[in-house]
């Protein structure tokens, strides 16, 4: 009796490192779902922005070298998460008293299954959401909502009032008329006072944009609200302006702004693009193109270098043709701009769209 005893024990231990195994395997699995939720919505959420600017940059330089652009959206992030384990244990006791046979055996299993769902902007969604105008309305929000005049109406638009931008497509690339950089350096120093401000109200059974320009408060910034008007060609005296898109208005009561589609945002600051010098001279590429007012060359909206080696210290950068095409990281107005233009592909995306992107993490 007292060898199967003996033989017990050993037994007894068994059963009880199997039960404390089988309650960590328990307590993992109904711990584990919690746990992924703030590691995996930044994960993520990196992930899909680090994705993000670099396809909005490749597709800026495929479009510098007459290439087709593509974007994909990611429409559904699914992560399956699963824990498994199983215990063996078996115990052997024969007739001569010092042989004796057991056998603990332990099995786990960890299985990660992320299923990334993207969905071709083509048709008529490409149509709508890269070449459809931004609308007016869409400028004086973006203005309102803090965003710098002068960086807003470089980048987003053709023209006010029959005063051209620049741009530099090359079927219809030029400088900017004078009057603009004037125009817009003015209204910067207005909003910067807090003298321009929006608002929308019924006119003909439509909803209207207005601009408004408060100068009463400070005369420098009503001298400089005269002088805009004065630009623009509207009535001195008027407080609210309308806001319409067109490109000559109908009245000195009006403002016309023909605004860029999203892909035209794209083509003129992918002309800003450096590009070696021997793709140039083989007709691979068109130079860059350089604006000049008052006899000075002007610096560009953004600045996106380009090396043959992979850049340091970038903000974004993507290998195309055997090149490295980057934005420095400590170029401040650069990343503003180009962090800009995704948030504009977002506010103006007027296609049919689907569900919004659905992270999905089931556990067990």
């Amino acid at each position: 009796m007292r060898t199967l005893n003996g033989a017990l024990r050993p037994l007894q231990c068994s059963l009880v490192a199997g039960m404390l195994i089988s309650l960590l395997l328990t307590a993992g699995c109904a711990g584990i779902g919690p746990q992924t939720v703030s590691r995996d919505r930044f994960d993520y959420t990196e992930a899909i922005s680090d994705s993000w600017k670099r396809q909005m940059l490749f597709n800026m330089v495929k479009i510098r070298y007459g290439d087709a652009p593509v974007f994909l959206d990611v429409s559904s992030v699914i992560s399956q998460y699963q824990i498994a384990g199983q215990i063996n244990l078996s115990s052997a006791i024969n007739n001569h008293p010092w042989s004796t046979s057991e056998t603990l055996g332990a099995f786990g299993q960890y299985v990660d299954r992320p299923t990334i769902t993207f969905t071709p902007i083509i048709g008529d969604k490409f149509a709508r959401s890269m070449m459809s105008p931004i609308p007016p309305a869409a400028i004086l929000s973006l203005i309102q909502g803090g965003y710098p005049v002068d960086f807003v109406f470089r980048a987003l638009v053709h023209e006010i009032n029959g005063i051209r931008n620049r741009f530099g497509g090359e079927a219809r690339a030029h400088s900017a008329d004078p009057e603009f950089y004037a125009l817009i350096e003015k209204m910067q120093q207005i909003q910067s006072a807090g003298g321009i401000g929006m608002r929308f109200e019924k006119i003909d059974k439509e909803e209207a944009a207005l601009l408004v320009i408060r100068a009463k408060r400070d005369p420098a910034i009503e001298a400089l609200s005269m002088e805009v008007r004065r630009i623009l060609g509207v009535d001195p005296r008027a407080d609210d302006l309308q806001v319409v898109y067109g490109a000559i208005p109908r009245d000195d009561k009006e403002i016309a702004i023909l605004t860029r589609s999203i892909l035209e945002v794209i083509v003129d600051l992918s002309t800003d693009i450096e590009v070696p010098a021997s793709d140039v001279q083989e007709k691979r590429v068109s130079p860059t193109f350089a604006e000049t007012g008052a006899g000075e060359k002007l610096r560009p909206l953004i600045r996106i270098h380009n090396s043959s080696g992979q850049p340091d210290d970038a903000f974004v950068s993507v290998s195309y043709r055997d090149s490295y095409f980057w934005i420095d990281d400590r170029d401040l107005m650069s990343k503003k701009i180009f962090s800009f233009l995704m948030f504009v592909f977002i506010l103006v995306e007027t296609g049919e769209k689907g569900a919004a992107p659905i992270v999905t993490i089931p556990t067990g």
